[in-house]
């Protein structure tokens, strides 16, 4: 059982009463603009219950977990990461945010505490990011958490039709202020 805190977070493992929340963000076409188009409910579900399954590091599945405000446990969003690689022991990270609580420094603030976490558990020895050239809050809250802007990849992703160029973000442990 994963539960980290912060002064204003408590960042938990995913369960079965996260479902109406998850299926929310999931499907609010502002918060995945720049990530993927909205996809069916039962693709959803299917994800969701694949994600309430024990998670393994070595597994390179996705931890997903839920992000709740400490003093009302108000849902927030999810984050989490998965092993890119592992010879390198690189994770990519990655976040969603309710519109309610986007611009309040909860991205950041569950991003670096998952972060520490991953350091402290596995050895994670560099994180990587990626976001879409026109997701400036993504890239800010990346910055934030001492990410370092290490290139751009053109086409390097598609919603739709459309073809998206996206920045690749790093953090090594020793870029990590504190």
């Amino acid at each position: 059982m994963i539960e980290l805190y912060t002064d204003r977070l408590i960042i938990r493992n995913i369960q079965e009463a996260d479902w109406p929340n998850v299926l929310a963000l999931n499907t609010n076409q502002s918060v995945l603009k720049y990530i993927r188009e909205v996809t069916s409910v039962a693709d959803i579900k299917e994800t969701f219950n694949q994600r309430l399954a024990p998670w393994d590091y070595a597994s390179g599945k996705w931890l997903t977990l839920i992000i709740e405000t400490v003093d009302t446990n108000e849902f927030v969003g999810l984050t989490g990461f998965c092993r890119e690689s592992e010879a390198m022991n690189r994770a990519e990270v990655g976040y969603l945010i309710a519109p309610c609580h986007q611009g309040l420094g909860y991205g950041t603030e569950s991003l670096k505490a998952v972060i520490d976490w991953g350091i402290i558990q596995f050895n994670i020895q560099k994180y990587i990011g990626y976001c879409a050239v026109k997701n400036l809050s993504s890239a800010k809250v990346m910055l934030k958490c001492g990410f370092v802007q290490e290139g751009l990849l053109r086409e390097n992703h598609s919603i739709g039709n459309l073809k998206i160029d996206e920045y690749i973000f790093g953090l090594l442990p020793s870029d990590i202020r504190t």
